[in-house]
């Protein structure tokens, strides 16, 4: 069975630079088009099933904003 993953983005703290959506090799990050309490645009993830779990765009954001998990059969 193919392993399923979940991203989470701290709204608040991205600053929306775009790094994660530049290294996303499926291209699955954009930037939201709501902006955030300090009055950016966050990263947001457009499809969440066909994310590969790589992490390349949480190992790239220099203000630690996304958090990866693989989900559980069932989730």
């Amino acid at each position: 069975m193919k392993k399923r993953f979940k991203l989470e983005f701290n709204r608040d703290k991205c600053k929306g630079c775009e790094i994660c959506v530049s290294f996303c090799p499926k291209k699955l990050l954009a930037l939201d088009k709501e902006v955030n309490s300090k009055g950016y645009h966050p990263a947001c993830i457009t499809d969440q099933d066909a994310c590969i779990g790589c992490q390349s765009c949480a190992l790239m954001c220099p203000d630690c904003c996304i958090s990866i998990y693989e989900l559980e059969e069932g989730e």
